[in-house]
């Protein structure tokens, strides 16, 4: 009889287990919905119990449509990083906070006494994040301050905080296995992704017990056994979920991308053994550590992926399921100048713009929802893209195929179009199920039921190559008319009049009359002393500067005051509200937008 390795996929609303056989094949699934829990606005929640019971439900039907090899190997996977749950002893479990979950204003304002304090820097070499409510160390604290006794039960170690993978692992084991593995402890703001190891500087700052924490641990290696079947199984894997659709698509080499295509888009680079620090507002994260190896990760998030074809169904009414929106794409052969910013929720990596809102550029009379459908679709990819160019430029390393995975990878048109406007291969595997995959692979490992990575690495086929299709000259005009649109119009693909590769294109403008003035010049001296002439006697109120090479620049602190003091930032988060009566608001690739306090939109 056959032997399995069991992958439990645990999501936001539904618990998976998935049967690989030994060529990492999917052989039978179940799963089951739960409910998330919306206490008030601003909060997300669950019922980690009903969490559990989900799960159990869903390894307990495979074992009821078909009886296995009791020797096959078991694996969890948590692609929740960003959920909690708190145990006392394991007798009260208080509700897991999702990741989404900002608990209202509450976690924003902490972060913020953060950056304020200057705690930026050392937080993000430390763990490769920004500081943000969306990590796990902001929700931990709202607990510890929120929730009665919390704080005190945690000191006398009777207060246990993990990510859902932990809460999963000790129900799984009875509560003899309080543990997590490194890529989710790496997305806590607690975890020093270079030591591997709780970090007790962070912990100060967010008031964490490191008593609280589980045992951080490698993604394949025996964590402890379940009897929930009958008879005990080992398991042998956790991993969050990027980090295991990155193992799963065997992106194992330095400068290896996957892309998944779903609500969001998630990007992850293969980095090798060295953390690569992103001046591109990506994070760095650790992709996995086997044998004491550990490997590092670039991750660059896309908010609005799929979720703009839920918008065309839900909002528009253009379609009435998913699956049409390729099909009326196709009814036209290009968008016809028609863009679609899809920031539906602010824009995230490499812009992290939480104000942010979309943007339908374009239309004329001659527009048709085959073009809007079409402009859809190009929105995920160009987004896509400009993840990996912010990737490519904090590595070094330009892209030589892209891995795709996730609902959406199944619409060919994405995909085509994915591949011409990067100019690159974009291969799409034969198992989608990349997430689960991978984390049945680092189990498998571990309990040798595959030998090596060597071996996994051959299992893995490619179900379809798409190759670049347009001329280099047509990629730079769709790129240059996505980077218009996505800039608010403020993007000239034209070259400077000096010449100068690290030009900037600069419009200052006057709120108070209809001054304006534009310009495309290097940041030389020659053109400070421009700036300067051309802004005499104007309260400049707003200033858009855009930086095609997204190159750092710390000239813009020696702006003078007889420009009003205001505030010019280029891709450096630390210089936020430094400057003298301003305020800052970022906006699209490599620009930066300011606003006297009387105008600010936030």
């Amino acid at each position: 009889m056959a032997s399995y390795v069991l992958a439990l996929d645990q999501g936001t609303t539904s618990s998976r287990a998935i049967l690989f056989d030994r060529a990492g094949m999917p052989s039978v699934s179940a799963q089951k919905e739960f409910m998330q829990i919306f206490p008030s606005p601003g909060r997300v929640e669950h019922n980690p119990e009903e969490i559990w019971e989900s799960q159990l439900w869903t390894i307990r039907e495979l074992f009821a449509k078909r009886v296995y090899n009791q020797q096959m190997s078991r694996r969890l996977v948590s692609p929740i990083s960003g959920k909690l749950r708190l145990c006392g002893n394991g007798i009260r479990e208080n509700r897991s906070i999702m990741q989404l979950c900002g608990r209202t204003g509450e976690l924003p304002v902490f972060c913020e006494e953060l950056k304020t304090a200057g705690k930026a820097d050392i937080i993000r070499g430390k763990t490769g994040l920004p500081i943000d409510a969306y990590f796990s160390g902001t929700k931990v604290k709202w607990i510890l301050d929120n929730i009665p006794d919390a704080r005190k039960k945690a000191e006398q170690g009777k207060l246990c905080f993990g990510t859902i993978d932990s809460w999963l692992l000790w129900k799984l084991t009875g509560g003899q296995v309080h543990a997590t593995d490194i890529s989710n402890a790496s997305r806590t703001m607690l975890c020093n992704i270079r030591t591997g190891k709780w970090d007790d500087e962070l912990c100060d700052l967010f008031g964490v017990s490191p008593a609280m924490l589980p045992e951080i641990r490698s993604n394949s290696e025996i964590y402890g056994e379940t009897a929930v079947t009958g008879s005990p199984l080992p398991i042998s894997g956790i991993a969050g979920d990027q980090h295991a659709a990155l193992f799963g698509q065997m992106c194992l080499h330095s400068g290896m991308i996957k892309n998944t295509y779903g609500t969001g888009c998630f990007i992850l680079m293969n980095t090798g053994e060295t953390p690569v620090t992103s001046s591109n507002h990506l994070l760095t994260t650790v992709a996995w550590r086997i044998g004491g190896k550990t490997t590092y990760a670039l991750e660059g998030s896309v908010f609005i992926g799929g979720a703009v074809i839920q918008w065309l169904r839900d909002g528009l009414g253009i379609i009435k399921s998913s699956a049409e929106a390729e099909v009326l794409a196709r009814q036209v052969n290009d968008n016809g100048g028609v863009y679609i910013v899809p920031a539906f929720t602010g824009l995230g990596a490499p812009y992290w713009n939480p104000y942010a809102t979309g943007m339908l550029t374009g239309i004329t009379r001659g527009t048709t929802s085959a073009h809007i459908a079409r402009a859809a679709l190009e929105s995920i990819a160009y987004q896509s893209q400009d993840v990996i160019t912010a990737m490519e430029a904090d590595t070094g390393n330009p892209l030589t195929e892209l891995r795709t995975d996730g609902g959406a990878a199944v619409n060919n048109l994405l995909m085509q179009f994915q591949s011409d406007i990067l100019g690159k291969n974009v291969v799409r595997p034969t198992v989608t199920e990349t997430t689960a995959l991978g984390a049945a692979y680092f189990a498998g490992l571990a309990v040798g039921f595959w030998k090596n990575t060597d071996e996994i690495e051959g299992h893995w086929q490619k179900e379809r190559i798409f190759l670049p299709a347009v001329t280099p000259q047509k990629r730079t005009e769709l790129t240059a008319g996505w980077k218009h649109a996505s800039t608010g119009g403020c993007y000239s693909s034209e070259s400077p009049a000096c010449g100068c590769d690290s030009a900037s294109h600069v419009i200052a403008s006057d709120p108070n009359d209809d001054w304006q003035w534009e310009t495309e010049l290097c940041r030389s001296p020659e053109w400070r002393e421009q700036l300067i002439a051309e802004a005499d006697g104007h309260p400049i109120g707003f200033i858009q500067i855009i930086d095609p090479a997204r190159e750092e620049s710390r000239y813009w602190g020696d702006v003078p005051l007889n420009l009003r003091a205001v505030d010019i930032w280029i891709g450096e988060p630390e210089y936020l509200n430094k400057g003298y009566g301003t305020q800052m608001m970022q906006a699209g690739t490599g620009r930066a937008v300011l606003r006297r306090r009387k105008q600010k939109l936030y």
